[in-house]
């Protein structure tokens, strides 16, 4: 049997295939009773045998056995060296900024999330770090946008909601080449789609709240380093600085939750696949947006570094009225903010998740009022469509 008594003694499953990694994480059963079901250490604070004498753990802002057991899950899914949970995806991102001084220039994907852009326009670009937002399919522009400033690429792949694919490789060279950090944020594919940190990426970040809960029951944000040991160093001292870090309860959620992560990303990934298809064919619909075409720009370069196109769909209708009609008609599909969890859930970007983005910038990227996103569940598909086809009726 495994010696429990030391929690930094951990097997890191190297061997183990993904489906079974993400069932028995990284310590996997709890170590001083073996309870499988790994515990939610629910306290503030941890008691000293003597002075000098700790157990690995003072004080929760600090670590937690629970987050700790969801960390190192983290890293081992996504191949990295250290994982970092965060009280939200909001959270994880504003940690990551602040690795950069005033006068940083960071290259971000055009279409990013609003969220994200918020952080760096009202934030972020106060203390004089600047930002500019570029297609990031396109190396060429990519290329042009940087300074000697240029600290940061963020990237989403595909990004939401315009799904558009960034080669993760190509722009680690690039990155590389000027001595600057890439980022890529994973909630869309998670890593059992996609593991950019074996592409070239030096920080993966996820909205934990999506896909990795799965659930829709509780907010995380999470970020896994590579060895690099600066930005372990700087994650770490986030969390015991601005006190952060991921509850005990929501970590627990996050384990619970991935345990089944390989089997939900395959019917998403399925389901999205059906649904996409015959959205474009309705008459109504007058452009799909989904990966899993292979008439999409991007399709060569998500088979190269992606194994699935995952459940997230973007489309455009002839009508602000139908608009309308399909948000205030769908019943078992739910019309809310968010994605990635069991339930398909539909939402309006420009009043939602993209509305702190610029009117005028919105519309250039194709973000109008006419544009909506889908985020696919797992219920059976047929019921899916039926939802749609009668709502947009």
């Amino acid at each position: 049997m495994k010696n429990f008594t030391n929690y930094t003694d951990f097997d890191r499953k190297e061997d183990f295939h993904f489906e079974s990694k993400v069932v028995h994480g990284a310590l996997g059963c709890e170590p001083l009773t073996g309870a499988v079901s790994f515990p939610i250490y629910q306290t503030a604070t941890f008691r000293h045998r003597g002075l000098g004498q700790s157990t690995g753990f003072d004080y929760t802002r600090l670590q937690n056995p629970t987050r700790q057991e969801l960390e190192r899950t983290m890293a081992i899914l996504e191949n990295g060296k250290e994982g970092f949970a965060f009280s939200s995806g909001q959270a994880a991102n504003m940690a990551l900024f602040t690795i950069l001084d005033p006068g940083d220039h960071v290259i971000l994907s055009d279409d990013i999330y609003g969220g994200t852009y918020r952080i760096g326009e009202d934030i972020f670009g106060k203390y004089g770090i600047k930002f500019t937002y570029v297609d990031m399919a396109d190396l060429d522009k990519v290329k042009a946008c940087i300074t000697p400033e240029t600290k940061m690429f963020f990237v989403e792949t595909p990004t939401n909601p315009m799904m558009h694919i960034a080669d993760i490789r190509k722009i680690s060279e690039i990155a590389k080449s000027i001595g600057a950090y890439l980022v890529v944020d994973n909630t869309f594919l998670t890593p059992y789609f996609q593991r950019p940190l074996d592409l070239g990426a030096d920080i993966v970040v996820h909205s934990g709240t999506k896909y990795i809960g799965g659930h829709n029951d509780t907010i995380a944000g999470l970020v896994i380093t590579s060895d690099n040991q600066t930005l372990i160093d700087h994650f770490r001292l986030q969390l015991k600085s601005h006190g952060n870090g991921l509850a005990a309860l929501d970590s627990w959620l996050l384990i619970r939750g991935l345990k089944t992560l390989a089997l939900r990303m395959e019917k998403h990934n399925e389901n999205a696949k059906i649904v996409a298809e015959w959205l474009r064919k309705h008459p109504k619909v007058t452009k799909v947006y989904y990966a899993g075409f292979e008439d999409h720009p991007g399709y060569d370069v998500m088979r190269s570094q992606s194994t699935g196109f995952g459940g997230m769909i973007s489309f455009a209708v002839d009508s602000v009225e139908t608009v309308k009609k399909l948000l205030e008609g769908v019943d078992m599909i739910l019309f809310a903010e968010s994605l990635g969890g069991t339930e398909t859930l539909i939402t309006y970007p420009m009043t939602q998740t993209h509305e702190s983005i610029p009117a005028e910038r919105r519309e250039a990227i194709g973000i109008t009022d006419k544009f909506i996103r889908i985020s696919v569940g797992i219920e059976h598909p047929d019921d899916i469509i039926k939802d749609l086809e009668r709502a947009l009726s």
